[in-house]
């Protein structure tokens, strides 16, 4: 192995600006080694504001240089970088520091197959890939160019990686699994158990085998501890450009679109399709045989129960509110079926003339 890469640890705003291609407004010699909120940002760190909630508090601020939209850049004197997309400038941001401050992302790239490692004689593995301590890589799979196999996990027989992904420590791919260029699959998720499938004979439940597999494209992230079953005929699918959060649940079949995003602790029953450029607030269910069109967003913790065959944005359940107020709505709701009775009879009866209010209709006073 050799020595670890020198590292750069600052950036000049001239330079953050040719590699975030955005305008630079002030001295453009500043350097900045690093990223901090507005709140907690000191000399020699860059900040950004995206959302307007904390605009109060720029003025305190004591960064050196910060990315703003361009109408906020004349209430303020430090140097900036001008995005008409704070938040994604940011994100952006993010990455090349995170490459400035992680010594050993230089060190785990390059190409080391730990001694305690089991790799399969029928295994392809390309160049440049790493493969940490006691992981296990089955026969007839194949690894791409660049990619990392994190410590503790395992590469079921002829699942296929692609080229610079990065499998973090503990995850399990079963078999015939395959994952496309530029994938992050974060520690603890399974990718290609068996679905949940199962058929009552009348005393037991028989086990349907899953025959299926996984697909996931390209630059697809999946979070810690999620699951994605295998299919039971044809393969589950996540398209390019998935982001899927912690502790979320795909369930065999689903097809879930491109750039669609997941929350956490979301689960998606089987054979749900959910479109592209969706977002799935966290904790949200979905049930299954279900189809979510293109650009759909639905807000935590709501239940999913028929499709949606138009954009927009869907929630479900009460808001919170105190208890004794929460009781009397729930009693409300509960009788609610009985007063759109009442209120069709009064209505029908007004049609035909009869203007007597019924002793059993809602909102009649006693005398």
């Amino acid at each position: 192995m050799t020595g670890s890469r020198a590292v750069k640890h600052s950036f000049t705003l001239k330079e953050l600006s040719r590699l975030l291609d955005v305008p630079v407004q002030g001295d453009d010699t500043i350097s900045v080694d690093g990223l901090a909120t507005l709140k907690r940002a000191g000399p020699g760190t860059l900040s950004f504001l995206s959302n307007p909630r904390y605009a109060h508090q720029l003025a305190g601020c004591r960064a050196s240089a910060l990315i703003l939209h361009p109408d906020l850049a004349s209430s303020v004197t430090v140097p900036c970088l001008l995005s008409r997309a704070p938040y994604v400038t940011y994100a952006r941001a993010s990455q090349l520091f995170s490459r400035l401050t992680d010594d050993s992302a230089d060190q785990a790239h390059e190409p080391l197959i730990h001694a305690s490692a089991v790799v399969s004689a029928t295994a392809r593995l390309g160049r440049d890939v790493s493969v940490g301590p006691q992981a296990v890589i089955e026969s007839g799979a194949v690894i791409g160019d660049g990619s990392r196999i994190g410590a503790g996990s395992v590469i079921g027989r002829d699942s296929q990686v692609g080229n610079d992904v990065v499998i973090y420590p503990n995850v399990t791919l079963y078999h015939g699994v395959h994952l496309g260029d530029r994938c992050i699959i974060h520690a603890g998720t399974v990718i290609g158990a068996d679905g949940f499938g199962f058929a009552f004979d009348g005393q037991r439940s028989v086990k349907i085998a899953q025959l299926g597999s996984v697909s996931i494209g390209c630059d697809v992230e999946i979070g810690a501890g999620s699951c994605v079953d295998r299919g039971a005929l044809d393969d589950t699918v996540i398209e390019e450009g998935v982001k899927i959060d912690n502790q979320v649940q795909i369930g065999h079949n689903c097809v879930v679109g491109a750039h669609t995003v997941i929350c956490g602790c979301s689960a998606l029953a089987g054979s749900t399709l959910v479109g592209r450029y969706c977002v799935i607030g966290g904790g949200v269910g979905i049930t299954g045989h279900l189809s979510i069109c293109d650009k759909v967003t639905i807000s935590a913790m709501s239940m999913v129960s028929q499709s949606i065959n138009k954009p927009g944005l869907y929630s479900s359940g009460t808001l919170l509110q105190e208890s004794s107020q929460w009781k009397r709505n729930a009693v409300t709701l509960s009788k609610l079926s009985e007063l759109s009775r009442n209120f069709k009879s009064l209505e029908k009866r007004l049609q035909h003339g009869d203007t007597t209010v019924p002793a059993s209709a809602p909102g009649k006073s006693a005398t």
